[in-house]
């Protein structure tokens, strides 16, 4: 059963990491598709805290959701071995309706491919020259259906010679014939007595029998009796090599299960083969992917939550099928092809919606679940202090509390003590939570930063600004913004570069500072975005 990812944004936070989570655990509760929890890059030190808090580990991480070989509805054909015949390797091809197939070595890897194209040129070329060199007996007798009547005396591990036919109305047609030979006939026995004194190597009988005094005087001449016709048995005879004679095991084009579609698509596109081999990670055949597989692959499924914005969500999105979004932000610019199901509403943390949708299903978080979403909901409110935070926030973080039996005020401490750790660096505390924008043109990033103690992270305001001049150059961004909101204080220490105008005007910012404390301004949602929204557009 394919998965189906529920990722949160870029950068993820307490909340983005934990409604993925406890978003993939009631879908799987109530026996839907399978749904897997993922994560767009690392989760910071709060959400560690959070996570070991209740015993749960982050959830699987993804780079993007490009359609890979894997997604293909590729044939999953049987693997001959490089050993098998001719005549084996046609009969699969007949039987599968395919006109490729892959040709392994005995521990699975690739050693070739057999084509339709393959057999044709070797069959046009055995009537040119009907000599075959090496053919195994025990390939000779499968392809015959045959048996060996001069067991012993006759026998050899390998027949070769130039194939001959003894027909009936030409009794002088073995004069020619060469010790070095493979000769065919039926029911003469002069014939059969011609070729044992030409001591030739080997005389396949069709459908008759061979006189006791012929066998006797055989000598190392093998003869074969076959209840096949001479015809049969004469092209039977050339497809009883080994597949690795003819087959092609150089210069070959192969793909693996990981491999992105649209670079398979243009080294397709410089190819002219019909069908390549697809291996796993262990270099083993898998299958083979032809041109009309790539017209329409599966595209991978996703859940979008805490977040519905192209820029913050995972790379690759144009290729997957979106499911569901769930979220709590603005409504941003991703476009789906068909209808989909979207529960956007105007509160605090995307897990009080999830949780409200367990309540809908009749299902209760288990206890250490209840408590992780209670803590992301503490997370993304503030402690019930940020202006997105409502009634329903609290009331529901509550009722989380009761059944994980927390206390939500020593939750919430211990949350937010995690950003200021002096052992992180700059870039650590400005990558925790980043977020870009696209605003009228304007290509704008915000960070934010939760903590108790923002004299703490203040000390190194010169080392911030020097990190945000350098983002700013790197991304080719307009305007970084850094938010080192305190919830002690009840406000953010807003540290910015670029545009600086707009910003001082946004939020009456005196002089030509590029720092200022913003009182009652805690969210980066509802109160920094629209503001530079309504400037700029």
């Amino acid at each position: 059963m394919d998965e189906i990812y529920i990722t949160g944004h870029r950068n993820p936070d307490t909340d983005s990491i934990v409604s993925a989570m406890a978003y993939a655990a009631l879908k799987n509760a109530l026996g839907q598709r399978q749904y897997q929890a993922a994560r767009l890059g690392e989760v910071s030190d709060e959400t560690k805290i959070v996570l070991n808090r209740f015993g749960f580990q982050p959830p699987r991480l993804i780079r993007n959701v490009r359609t890979q070989v894997r997604d293909l509805d590729y044939d999953t054909v049987s693997t001959l071995s490089a050993s098998a015949t001719i005549s084996r390797g046609w009969q699969a091809m007949q039987k599968g309706k395919i006109s490729v197939l892959p040709v392994a070595n005995e521990d699975g890897t690739l050693y070739g491919t057999l084509s339709a194209g393959d057999v044709a040129n070797y069959d046009m070329t055995s009537v040119r020259n009907p000599r075959v060199d090496g053919i195994p007996v025990y390939n000779l007798l499968s392809v015959l259906e045959g048996k060996i009547l001069n067991e012993g005396s006759g026998s050899r591990e390998v027949i070769e010679g130039e194939v001959t036919i003894a027909l009936p109305v030409s009794r002088e047609n073995l004069l020619f014939a060469k010790p070095d030979s493979i000769v065919v006939c039926g029911d003469q026995p002069d014939m059969i007595r011609r070729a044992i004194a030409l001591q030739v190597n080997c005389v396949i009988v069709c459908q008759a029998e061979v006189e006791p005094e012929a066998l006797a005087a055989a000598g190392q001449t093998c003869i074969i009796s076959t209840p096949i016709d001479a015809y049969q048995a004469l092209r039977m005879i050339f497809h009883a090599l080994p597949i690795s004679r003819i087959c092609k095991s150089k210069d070959m084009v192969c793909f693996h299960l990981d491999d992105y579609i649209d670079d398979v698509q243009n080294t397709v596109l410089e190819s002219r083969f019909r069908a390549y081999p697809i291996l796993d990670e262990e270099e083993k055949v898998v299958g083979m992917l032809s041109r009309f597989h790539l017209l329409r692959p599966r595209r991978k499924q996703v859940v979008l939550v805490d977040h519905n914005e192209k820029s913050q969500s995972v790379v690759g999105l144009e290729q997957a099928e979106i499911l569901e979004i769930i979220d709590h932000h603005r409504l941003a610019d991703i476009e789906t092809k068909n209808p989909i199901h979207v529960r956007n509403e105007a509160v605090g943390s995307t897990n009080t919606i999830v949780a409200e949708m367990y309540q809908e299903k009749g299902l209760m978080p288990t206890e250490k679940m209840a408590g992780l979403m209670a803590a992301a909901i503490v997370s993304d409110t503030v402690m019930f202090k940020s202006p997105t935070c409502t009634q329903r926030d609290i009331d529901m973080a509550n009722r989380l509390a009761r059944i994980a039996n927390v206390d939500l005020d020593q939750l919430g401490h211990a949350i937010f003590s995690a950003n200021c750790s002096d052992d992180k660096t700059v870039e650590m505390i400005l990558g925790t939570d980043y977020k870009e924008f696209h605003i009228a043109g304007h290509i704008l990033a915000v960070s934010q930063v939760t903590t108790v103690d923002s004299a703490r992270l203040l000390k190194r305001q010169d080392d911030f600004m020097d990190c945000m001049k350098k983002i700013r150059k790197e991304r080719g961004l307009n305007t970084v913004i850094f938010m080192i909101t305190d919830v002690l204080l009840e406000g953010t220490q807003l540290l910015f570069i670029g545009d600086e105008e707009t910003i001082r005007q946004a939020f009456a910012i005196p002089g030509d500072q590029n720092a200022a404390f913003l009182p009652k301004i805690m969210s980066r949602k509802k109160q920094v975005i629209p503001m530079l929204s309504a400037l700029w557009g």
